[in-house]
């Protein structure tokens, strides 16, 4: 059984930034594409980024490109998000999640997921 463990939110000011972790145990991380996602009280769960497994392929959701970065760290076995230019509205609950059709197309649906992390909380605010 795959298990995702996220870890980084905390509270920072706009224009700071912040690297979260999602480090995977149970299998190694060559057999899934991973994802980011993000979720604001009263909002759906938002598409963030993605990295194929081979590490050769993301995906950036269009209010985050160019400030985030995902990649991944085979030596932790793990996938990392670093966040730069924080603003107010990047304030969520950020998730993790792996996507066993490693094969299929690197997808932005948080459906195609099967599984999660518990969630990191980021705050930006002065």
């Amino acid at each position: 059984q795959v298990q995702l463990v996220d870890s980084g939110g905390r509270l920072v000011q706009p224009g700071d930034s912040l690297r979260l972790s999602c480090v995977v145990s149970g299998r190694t991380l060559n057999n899934y594409n991973m994802g980011w996602f993000r979720q604001a009280p009263g909002k759906e769960r938002e598409f963030v980024a993605a990295i194929r497994w081979s590490g050769g392929t993301t995906s950036y959701g269009d209010s985050v490109k160019g400030r985030f970065t995902i990649a991944r760290d085979y030596a932790r076995n793990a996938v990392d998000l670093q966040m730069n230019r924080l603003k107010a509205e990047d304030t969520a609950v950020y998730y993790c999640a792996a996507d066993a059709n490693m094969w299929g197309i690197l997808s932005q649906i948080s459906a195609e997921y099967a599984y999660w992390g518990q969630g990191t909380q980021v705050t930006v605010s002065s």
